[in-house]
């Protein structure tokens, strides 16, 4: 025996035998296993609409820095005036509508484009206080000077029917993170609370107090007045006072708080 049929003898393989005159064996094809087919995941089709409002939610969205390229990967942004080279709804169907902004009544193109959203939208999501609840905009008597007849300013339930709500002003850079990654994955636990039969689609300092402090479950925290943007909230011994003229009903503090959250039942389960 050789050298290199020892060797191949330590590692498994059998000794070269001794080479007899036989006639050459034909030369076998190697049958490779058929390929697996590769499985394509469709991007849900997202359209950001935006009507009047400060585009102060389209920054927080881009606020969440690197995330933003997670959440730009996981979605087919199909129309975008900021991000996307798109300048009207593309045609056909698409999975979500995420409308920033409130629909002036006296403008006949952002009436339009909301409700032609809806018709082509699965599902509509109010983005931001202004979409949500009409934020400062109620407030607005109109005479600017560019469009002086733009005075009637509501949120967009007013006009089409709305699946979710994400109220702040804006929302904070997680909050829009979370959802658009639950959106994408199918996570309803994370959803519910957004939902139009639970968000209700109005939310001030008024119903945070009716909903969670009347009902002792308040932990004063203080979540509800730091989310405030106008310090409507101001913690007073361990509990939040509301000052209704700086409210401008965004919805952040009712989002913000964490036992709007929790149904009762779980919250009962929690405590010790």
């Amino acid at each position: 025996m050789g050298l290199l049929d020892k060797l191949k003898s330590l590692f498994g393989g059998a000794p070269k035998a001794a080479p007899e005159n036989k006639a050459p064996e034909p030369v076998k094809k190697e049958v490779l296993p058929p390929k697996k087919e590769e499985v394509k995941v469709t991007k849900p089709k997202v359209a950001y609409v935006h009507l009047s409002g400060c585009t102060g939610c389209l920054v927080s969205l881009a606020d969440t820095y690197e995330k933003l390229l997670d959440v730009l990967g996981a979605v087919d942004m199909v129309y975008n005036l900021t991000l996307a080279d798109a300048r009207t709804l593309p045609e056909g169907k698409f999975d979500i509508a995420i409308v920033e902004g409130a629909v002036c009544l006296q403008d006949e193109e952002s009436v339009h484009l909301i409700k032609e959203a809806r018709e082509k939208a699965g599902l509509v999501v109010a983005y931001g206080g202004c979409a949500a609840t009409g934020n400062v905009l109620n407030n607005s008597r109109g005479g600017q000077w560019n469009q002086p007849q733009h005075e009637s300013f509501v949120p967009i339930n007013r006009v089409i029917k709305v699946d979710a709500y994400i109220p702040g002003c804006p929302p904070s850079p997680e909050i829009i993170y979370n959802f658009c990654i639950a959106a994408v994955t199918g996570d309803t636990e994370y959803l519910k609370p957004f939902m139009a039969n639970e968000a209700g689609g109005y939310h001030c300092g008024c119903d945070l107090n009716t909903r969670i402090i009347e009902n002792s479950l308040c932990m004063g925290c203080g979540t509800c007045a730091a989310s405030c943007p106008t310090r409507a909230i101001e913690m007073v011994y361990g509990r939040p006072s509301f000052n209704n003229i700086r409210c401008i009903k965004c919805g952040a503090c009712s989002f913000a708080c964490p036992r709007s959250f929790l149904p009762v039942s779980k919250i009962k389960g929690q405590m010790v």
